[in-house]
């Protein structure tokens, strides 16, 4: 039984795996367009799965001081700063239904939430949050100035931040699966991708059969590491510690087939509202990994936020690759023995 088929969304990636009962597959849908770059979801990340602290820098990248995904940073929030000329939608926040506080209304104002636990959850050591989220100016958030910083305080229109948390994909077609020798990397019974670190060899197989570049190797063991979507949360009934503190809902877990008709109808929403740049970036079971269990609401061109535009796991066409060269072997075996029958006659 295959352990990692290039399947569509109806398939059962966790049978394939050998998983004979299990629950539904499970992953996150992250709409960025409610995305306000507070990094609670790095935070609370580092601090459940015990993940090193990667530095501070700014990296002179912006506000960003994470850079990219890696094996000590499994969440990565993404600061785009764009110049309204080179913006494609409407200027910051325009068109996007926003509560009281001025930021986009969260997906949970906009449909009943799924979840009853109340954010900012205990066991995370964090405090929560007023419904909506802080005000942009308690944040100190780049494009909304404090009094007195500006004559016309928080009225800039100079440029727009594009904001998103990006993680491990958790593909139905996971590269690193095919690759990896030892079986470090296996499906679980909730469809995703995890590494078993004691038996990880430090090859680095994985590193090269990502086609989003986010598993990473530690420089004091070798040992490969990505996120494991909190296996350990989401066994007991918890949902991963990165959603859990989210203060607007931009990162959702849930049943991946529910998660992908809640963000088609966000994404007709946006829509809607004239915002015709929203997009979906890993919904389509069709694409080159057949489909992310992580998948994003976009308000640009995915290589605006470091996200490759056509991802192709790079084993994906082994299999005829290994046909055609076992036709071509035979075929040349053939012609050698006719070469050596004619040569005797």
């Amino acid at each position: 039984m295959s352990r990692n088929r290039l399947s569509g969304p109806l398939d059962d990636v966790a049978g394939d795996a050998g998983h004979v009962a299990h629950p539904p597959r499970v992953g996150f849908f992250t709409d960025t367009s409610v995305c306000i770059g507070c990094k609670a979801c790095e935070v609370a990340c580092k601090e459940w799965n015990d993940v090193p602290e990667d530095g501070l820098d700014l990296l002179g990248m912006s506000f960003d001081n994470t850079g990219m995904l890696g094996a000590n940073s499994w969440r990565h929030v993404a600061f785009v700063e764009q110049p309204r000329v080179t913006g494609r939608q409407d200027p910051g926040f325009d068109g996007l239904p926003t509560g009281t506080s001025g930021i986009p209304e969260t997906a949970g104002a906009v449909e009943p939430r799924l979840r009853e636990a109340p954010r900012g959850g205990s066991e995370l050591g964090t405090s929560p949050l007023p419904p909506g989220g802080p005000e942009p100016q308690e944040l100190g958030m780049p494009g909304f100035d404090r009094p007195g910083d500006l004559a016309d305080a928080g009225t800039r229109t100079d440029f727009r931040w594009l904001m998103a948390s990006d993680v491990c994909k958790h593909c139905t077609h996971a590269g690193c699966l095919d690759v990896c020798p030892t079986g470090a990397l296996f499906r679980t019974e909730f469809g995703t991708v995890v590494v078993q670190q004691d038996i990880c060899n430090g090859c680095g197989y994985c590193v090269s059969g990502c086609p989003y570049g986010v598993i990473d190797r530690r420089e004091h063991d070798g040992r490969a590491n990505k996120c494991t979507l909190c296996y350990d949360r989401i066994g007991d009934g918890l949902e991963p510690a990165c959603a859990k503190a989210c203060p607007t809902d931009s990162i959702q877990f849930g049943e991946l087939d529910e998660l992908r008709e809640r963000a088609d109808r966000r994404l007709a929403q946006l829509h809607d509202l004239g915002v015709g740049e929203a997009r979906l970036y890993g919904r389509d079971p069709d694409d080159g990994v057949g489909g992310d269990g992580a998948f994003f609401l976009l308000l640009d061109e995915p290589e605006v936020y470091g996200l490759p535009p056509d991802p192709q796991v790079p084993t994906r066409y082994a299999p005829s690759m290994w046909r055609r060269a076992g036709a071509a072997a035979v075929a040349f075996a053939l012609a050698g023995v006719a070469a050596f029958a004619g040569g005797r006659r």
